[in-house]
């Protein structure tokens, strides 16, 4: 049987067919294309965005750390003072020293460690609410590091303690002494030996130390827990 011959409409026809699907071919990869190029520049972008953000960040923490080693040096000198006004002076100006460091780089790494610093001073001065108000702020940016935690309470402790709120500084401790493998413990099982007494519980203190002299036999803190039993 013979083939039947197209006929020249019918050739057309086929013909704007594969015409019409090539276009939408060529366009598919025309859009993507765009996609690509657009992805690029976005990449791009972000790319420029990070390096500089990292480039800032480096210097803010740069001079952040710059300018804590200057107050911390000043409040070593204030510290090893031999003499009582030129000492206060030197934390005093350290204390500062470190809210320049908070205020002018509080971008910066330094910053969240002057915080405590500054929290120290103010007990130092015995201005205690507002060194807690430092070591509270100080214990969000201390998360996650476990000596820094452990420091931060044993200061907040501190000041309650010597604001006479005694409950506050006995939880705090007490929460650090049930974790049987924080490092600070043996120094929180004394702290709160000693809260307990001047909060007159001599048996709870006792009881503290009896605990200590069994868990910390070899401890160099022995002779003086044996000297208090």
């Amino acid at each position: 049987m013979a083939k039947k011959k197209l006929s020249r409409k019918e050739l057309l026809k086929n013909t704007d067919e594969f015409l019409t699907l090539s276009g939408k071919v060529a366009l598919y990869v025309n859009e993507h294309m765009r996609q690509v190029k657009l992805a690029g520049i976005g990449l791009a972008v972000v790319a420029v965005v990070y390096i500089s953000i990292w480039g800032y960040m480096k210097h803010i923490n740069q001079k952040g750390q710059a300018a804590y080693n200057v107050a911390y040096d000043t409040l070593v000198q204030g510290l090893q003072s031999q003499t009582q006004d030129l000492g206060s002076e030197g934390v005093k100006e350290s204390e500062g020293l470190f809210e320049a460091v908070i205020s002018d780089y509080g971008m910066s790494k330094a910053a969240d460690l002057a915080l405590a610093q500054v929290g120290h001073a103010k007990f130092t001065n015995k201005q205690y609410d507002d060194a807690i108000d430092y070591y509270d702020e100080f214990s969000s940016k201390a998360s996650g590091n476990e000596a820094y935690e452990t420091l931060n309470l044993l200061a907040l402790a501190a000041c309650h303690e010597a604001k006479g709120e005694m409950d506050k500084a006995v939880d705090i401790l007490d929460g650090i002494v049930k974790a049987s493998d924080n490092p600070f413990r043996e120094n929180a099982m004394l702290n709160l030996e000693r809260v307990y007494r001047l909060d007159n519980q001599p048996e709870k203190a006792d009881e503290i130390l009896k605990t200590f002299a069994k868990e910390y036999g070899s401890s160099p803190f022995m002779p003086m827990v044996k000297a208090r039993i």
